[in-house]
């Protein structure tokens, strides 16, 4: 991991050893809003070199994996009640509370007349 992330920075490689490539690890959160935080939807993705491996819909309710891999993480994901419970309330620590934060500088806002 920490290789990646000098990679990544650009630092040098240690003396004498060569790069295989750079691998990306990324995690999306996204929130959808409907008729503002009255229904809201909670997706995490679970993505490594721009496959989507597994993700976490909260309509849904559970881990899915997207692929061999992520079928593996999500029956893991999914075999844990705390981790679990943190992911269902997603929606309202996560997604509720950043449109708190940001509704005054985007919904809220009104265009100068």
């Amino acid at each position: 991991a920490v290789l990646v992330a000098l990679v990544v920075l650009g630092a040098a490689p240690a003396a004498g050893a060569e790069l295989s490539g750079v691998f990306q690890m990324i995690i999306k959160h996204e929130c959808y809003y409907i008729n503002g935080t009255e229904k809201v939807r909670y997706i995490q993705r679970q993505m490594y070199n721009r496959e989507q491996l597994l993700h976490f819909d909260s309509d849904v309710g559970y881990a899915v994996g997207d692929t061999p891999l992520g079928e593996k993480w999500a029956r893991y994901w999914n075999s844990l009640p705390d981790f679990m419970e943190k992911m269902h309330t997603s929606v309202d620590w996560f997604c509720r509370r950043w449109y708190e934060i940001a509704a005054p500088f985007s919904v809220e806002r009104r265009g100068e007349r």
